[in-house]
Order: C-alpha cells, then sequence, then structure tokens
C-alpha cells in the first residue's frame, strides 16, 4: 500500500469510529473544547503567552504574509511526506514540541501524547519538565522515534546525568532549549496565581535523577521544587558550555530557540547539529520577531549545512506547506496536540496528529508537488 492510501485509509477508519467523530477538526475548535474543560490556570498557562502577547499573535499573522502559489497539471497522483532527519526516515515532516507538565491538561500527560505519536511514527520530543519520566516515556513508546529536550542545569552534572539516561533510553536526539535563561514575564500566570512547576507537576525526571537526589537534603517534593528553581534558570549560559553538553552523548544536538542569523552560524561553527527557529512559542520575550519572520534569515546563514526546524504558529497543512517552502525540513506541533490532549486524552492527539497529516498531504497535491522535498520559496509570495 502506498503512502497516500495508508493515509486514507486511516481516515476512513477514523471516520467510523462515532467517539472520534464528534472530536473537533480545526485547531480553533480543539482550544474553545479545552477552555470549556480546563480550570483558568491549566488552560491559561497553556493558551497564553508573555507580556502583552504581541509575539503570540505574531506568530499567527506572519503565516498571513505568505500565500501559496500553486503550480498546475503536474501529476501530483504519486506523492511523499516522508523526510530523513539524522539519519532516520520519518513518514512526515511533523513533530510534536516539547512541552512540559503535560498533566495538567489530562491525568495520562506525556503517556498518552507518547502513545499517539508512535502511533503515527511521529517523534515526540520529551521535556525535562514532564510529569512522567523520561523512561516511562520511552517504555510507552517502544521503537518509535522521540527526541529528548534538555533545560539545563547550574548544576552541570545534572545536566550530564539526564542526557546519559535519555542515550541509554533509546532517545535520538538532544534538544537544548537555548531561550529560557530567565522565565518569561506571564501576566495570566500571575492573575492566576498560578505555577505548575511550583506545584510539582513537573517532578518525575528529576526525582529519578541520581544525581539530582543526591543534592537534596531530603527527597520530597518541597525540596525538589527548591532545588529545581535553583538551577533551571540560568543566565550565565554560553558557548563554552556547548563542548560539556558534547562530551556527555554521542546522540545529535540541536538547539530549540534560534532566531538571530549570526547565532545560527555560530551554532554550526561550535558544531551544533541542528537547529530549531523558535520564540518558545511566544511564551519568552514578548515583542520578539515572529518565527516564520526569522525563518529565511537563519535559512540563508545556516545555508543547508545542518537541518533546520521551524516551531511556534503551525496550526494547519497549509501553514507546514509555507515553512517548509520557506527553508525549514521539518516543524514542531505544540498547543494544537495538547488541547487535543485536554479533550479526549491518547484519541485527542491522535485526532490532531490526523487531522494535520491529511491536511498537508491534500495541500502538498493543491499546489502541485509530489513531495515536501519539493517545496521552495518559488510557489510562495509575499502579500
Amino acid at each position: 500500500m502506498v503512502e497516500a492510501e495508508k493515509r486514507t485509509a486511516t481516515a476512513q477508519f477514523t471516520k467510523i469510529d462515532k467517539d472520534t467523530q464528534a472530536l473537533p477538526i480545526s485547531s480553533e475548535d480543539w482550544e474553545q473544547r479545552a477552555r470549556a474543560i480546563l480550570p483558568d490556570g491549566p488552560f491559561d498557562y497553556i493558551c497564553g503567552g508573555s507580556g502583552a502577547e504581541e509575539t503570540l499573535a505574531a506568530n499567527r499573522t506572519a503565516f498571513q504574509r505568505w500565500a501559496i502559489v500553486p503550480r498546475m497539471l503536474r501529476d501530483v497522483s504519486d506523492r511523499t511526506l516522508s523526510i530523513t532527519l539524522f539519519g532516520q526516515q520519518l513518514d512526515t515532516p511533523i513533530l510534536l514540541a516539547p512541552i512540559g507538565m503535560q498533566g495538567i491538561a489530562h491525568p495520562e500527560g506525556e503517556l498518552a501524547t507518547a502513545r499517539a505519536a508512535a502511533a503515527y511514527n511521529v517523534p515526540f520530543i520529551a521535556s525535562t519538565v514532564s510529569t512522567y519520566s523520561l523512561e516511562q516515556i520511552a517504555e510507552t513508546m517502544g521503537d518509535a522515534p522521540r527526541w529528548f529536550q534538555l533545560y539545563w542545569s547550574n548544576d552541570r552534572e545534572v545536566s550530564a546525568s539526564m542526557v546519559r539516561r535519555a542515550e541509554a533510553a533509546g532517545y535520538g536526539a538532544i534538544v537544548l532549549t537555548v531561550d529560557t535563561i530567565m522565565l518569561g514575564w506571564k501576566r495570566r500566570d500571575f492573575r492566576n496565581g498560578y505555577s505548575p512547576l511550583k506545584e510539582g507537576k513537573g517532578l518525575a525526571n528529576y526525582i529519578n535523577d541520581p544525581v539530582f537526589c543526591s543534592r537534596l537534603p531530603v527527597v520530597n517534593e518541597e525540596a525538589a521544587v527548591q532545588e529545581i528553581l535553583r538551577n533551571i534558570y540560568h543566565p550565565a549560559l554560553s558557548w563554552e558550555d556547548i563542548g560539556f553538553l558534547r562530551q556527555q552523548t554521542r546522540l545529535p544536538i540541536l538547539f530549540k530557540g534560534i532566531l538571530h542569523p549570526e547565532d545560527a552560524k555560530l551554532a554550526v561553527e561550535h558544531g551544533v547539529d541542528g537547529l530549531i527557529v523558535s520564540n518558545h512559542g511566544g511564551r519568552q520575550l514578548d515583542g520578539a520577531i515572529s518565527s516564520l519572520d526569522a525563518l529565511p534569515s537563519v535559512a540563508e546563514a545556516v545555508g543547508g549545512r545542518i537541518p533546520l526546524l521551524l516551531d511556534s504558529g503551525i496550526r494547519t497543512g497549509a501553514d507546514i506547506i509555507k515553512a517548509l517552502a520557506l527553508g525549514a525540513n521539518a516543524v514542531l506541533i505544540g498547543r494544537p496536540f495538547l488541547y487535543g490532549l485536554a479533550v479526549a486524552g491518547e484519541k485527542g492527539v491522535a485526532r490532531v496528529i490526523d487531522t494535520l497529516i491529511s491536511e498537508l498531504d491534500v495541500s502538498l497535491a493543491l499546489s502541485g508537488s509530489k513531495s515536501v522535498s519539493d517545496l521552495n520559496r518559488g510557489i510562495l509570495t509575499r502579500l
């Protein structure tokens, strides 16, 4: 069965599932359903951004400034969405972004998300501050592709320990988030008096780490939270720290949070294996450039030497087409799958993934392309 036929069969199977058929289709509908289910604290933490949320809004409006100019009469009957990243073939150019503390959306949290991702062979990027440990997530996923996102610790040995654990548990890459040297100014969370980290929702990787636990006077939730807060924000992080990280693992290392082309050049010079162009979904520096607007100049600076991924603002198959045409090799999906998780657990995440894949396939065909690797800036116009 060819890839397009597999996707059609999957869609047909989904349609006969009455429970799934009742689920939303659009990201906007998922968000509305999640709003009706979740309390203010968790919902605003998930959907909100920092400051006045200018960058949060910019991540979406940036896509509206580009239009696809489709080509016709190209015979797109035989299509493929597959890509290769770090020697591994993936069925689609879609990955699930690292989102911490998914237990605030659903009791099964990352385990439900991981099962849905594994079913579609979509790489799941597990967060350092997950509700379940990286080993539990790995066990849930079996041989399915997964990466580990690292929040740098001021205690280097804790970072080293987590990276070694991820490699031992079968994770395929390390994603170092570089834009969280301090916590973004999140007005919604202040208004709600809400911090899932302080409530102990993101402890699993820490309380299961022998090096971290060795730093605690007593291993309990209160002591763990205080130690995390002392270490998770790292304004002293610099390029000199990258050599230490490289010594801890043979896995590819990607930086998540790069927006400036000069930083992209420095990353290549320091031997970083891949970049994720991201402003953290508008959750860190408000007023920052949108990820999509930053992508072309970063792509030019990288010059195809290392893979380039885009995070922040992706909601539709057409969005994915635009990101790939502007230089990304793949994209990360964030809030939409978390809304799906909140509404319907594993089935909700699966529905979000299935919808995006199906919409991407249709958008690819209608753009006049047979493969995502064929996409380039020539099919776009700036409005």
